[in-house]
């Protein structure tokens, strides 16, 4: 399952593993940039989209001022000014549906090239890339699988207590991520899709907390690298967007009458 994901993701990983000093963390780092880069389209999509929703929220309140009795009309009204605006309001599930499958195929990955048992290792051997124009890749699996004493290839445990702090990450992460992309409330009532978009803020980061306490640290730094990256990317699109808005409009000087 998803094999046709999971085997070259793990033999991008040991390819960047070894050029970046053999670095497990660096080369985790590395790769979820570069698949954040590969669907950035999406998720530019998805946070414009966003901003436009939460700059369409005056109107919204004025719809419910007037259409306040009549859901349905409000409803069709909403839908309308959503519609003209060019704004999907569950257009953020596309890239959360797209990267579900490389999150279990890098799961997999790092579980190949970090392996703790020896039927894991002969498993992956065998789909190693071997090239001439490549260097060898074989003996570098097992990778580094030690980072501040934990092991990246196994979940959170009791006996590492610290280690509960990784998830702790991913939750604070994944929640202001959310948190930036979904519109503020409106204080006189919410239509369906916002109850649903709020719902999702809080769901969405328990969700993926829940995960990083089940699978490997490993993919939890994924997650939270992801995180950042989305972070960081709403912040420089937001920053554009004001940059655009506050410009003035230039106007030629008119010359002074000799």
């Amino acid at each position: 399952m998803l094999d046709f994901l999971t085997y070259p993701l793990a033999n991008f990983l040991l390819l960047l593993y070894r050029y970046l000093g053999h670095n497990t963390i660096a080369a985790i780092t590395a790769l979820t940039i570069i698949i954040r880069m590969l669907i950035l389209p999406l998720t530019l999509g998805q946070q414009r989209s966003a901003q436009k929703m939460q700059e369409l929220q005056p109107q919204i309140a004025k719809l419910r001022e007037k259409y306040g009795d009549n859901q349905e009309k409000l409803a069709q009204e909403q839908m309308k000014l959503w519609r003209e605006a060019g704004v999907n309001p569950m257009g953020g599930c596309l890239p959360l549906v797209i990267q579900f499958p490389i999150m279990i195929a890098l799961y997999r990955a790092i579980i190949f090239v970090i392996p703790s048992t020896p039927v894991e290792l002969f498993q992956f051997s065998r789909h190693i890339f071997i090239d001439e124009w490549l260097p060898s890749l074989t003996g570098l699996v097992p990778l580094q699988n030690v980072f501040l004493g934990m092991d990246l290839g196994q979940p959170p445990s009791i006996g590492q207590w610290w280690t509960y702090s990784v998830p702790l990450l991913v939750f604070v992460t994944s929640w202001l991520q959310q948190k930036l992309l979904t519109p503020s409330a409106a204080k006189d009532g919410q239509s369906q899709t916002e109850m649903m978009s709020q719902q999702m803020q809080i769901m969405m980061p328990l969700m993926f907390g829940f995960i990083s306490l089940q699978f490997a640290i490993g993919l939890s730094i994924y997650f939270i690298i992801s995180n950042l990256f989305g972070i960081a990317q709403f912040y420089f699109i937001r920053k554009d967007g004001e940059q655009e808005s506050d410009e003035p409009v230039r106007r030629p000087r008119k010359r002074p009458k000799k």
